[in-house]
């Protein structure tokens, strides 16, 4: 797949979306911008109507791709978000699963859908030095819920909920890939460890200086990827520069093999359950208004 995009719209949370916007459309692009909180799947649910009435309209060229980068990592497994789900699950998974339900119907192939994994789903210290624990999977009705691992009220528990939550992205996109029609790939996209981004703000003070101050000279070593570099790898992903299969996990600028347990189509099937039935009400709220 390799198409041109000449306009994009990015769902960005209050005033940041039009200053985003604006700066990824100064090279002479048309960029727009839909308000969103990805913690909110009403919002989610307001957000994707939004840009299907804008595709209908024709304000908004075909759609040939979604990215879904936005991703939270919490200083526990405790935090809820407004619909009642564990908060890094609901930004990170469920979130990105219904603006694809939401807008599956709406894509022109040939189209891409690239959603953000981490190689911190391998658990092991090679992926990640030992900063954030493995995964622990568990039934998605479980994860889905705070309190899911171990020592739940500190930042162990909320780094292992993030991992999860990068683990379920790669079992989704396989499901996508076998679901969605031809022409329409998905792949998982790994940027590798991004220090200087916003994922941490919600650590503490010393943490929030170390990724923002310290951990950013990792970038001259083959340990870690700048900011640039991570858009540069993810634009080429999105654009199909980079080589990727449907159902492929690209790490940085190659597709390479995900760990081994991401590759279990019992988990993935049950993931896809749920998260449509997690999902169920709010895709049928979308319905209901697109049909009034």
């Amino acid at each position: 797949m390799n198409a041109p995009l000449g306009c994009c719209g990015v769902p960005a949370r209050g005033s940041s979306g039009a200053q985003l916007a604006g700066d990824l459309g100064s090279g002479g692009h048309t960029v727009s911008h839909v308000t969103a909180d990805l913690g909110s799947l009403a919002d989610v649910r307001a957000a994707a109507a939004e840009i299907r009435d804008r595709l209908d309209r024709g304000d908004l060229p075909p759609l040939r791709g979604f990215v879904g980068n936005a991703g939270m990592q919490y200083t526990n497994a405790l935090t809820e978000g407004p619909d009642g789900f564990e908060a890094t699950f609901a930004v990170n998974v469920l979130a990105n699963h219904l603006f694809v339900r939401l807008l599956r119907d709406r894509f022109t192939a040939p189209a891409r859908i690239v959603i953000t994994a981490s190689d911190t789903h391998f658990g092991d210290f090679k992926h990640n030095m030992g900063m954030v624990p493995g995964p622990a999977w568990k039934s998605p009705d479980v994860l889905a819920r705070t309190g899911a691992f171990p020592e739940p009220d500190t930042a162990a528990g909320g780094r292992t909920a993030y991992s999860t939550s990068k683990l379920a992205a790669i079992y989704l996109v396989h499901e996508y890939a076998r679901r969605l029609p031809a022409g329409i790939d998905a792949v998982a996209y790994n940027p590798g460890f991004v220090p200087g981004t916003g994922l941490a703000r919600n650590a503490g003070p010393v943490s929030r200086f170390a990724m923002r101050r310290i951990m950013p000279v990792m970038t001259l070593t083959p340990f870690a990827t700048s900011r640039s570099a991570a858009g540069r790898y993810l634009a080429d992903v999105v654009l199909g520069t980079t080589h990727a299969p449907t159902g492929s996990y690209v790490d940085r600028s190659r597709a390479d093999r995900s760990s081994r347990e991401s590759y279990d189509p019992q988990r993935e099937g049950e993931l896809w359950e749920a998260a449509e039935r997690f999902t169920a009400a709010y895709a049928a709220r979308a319905d209901t208004s697109q049909a009034t």
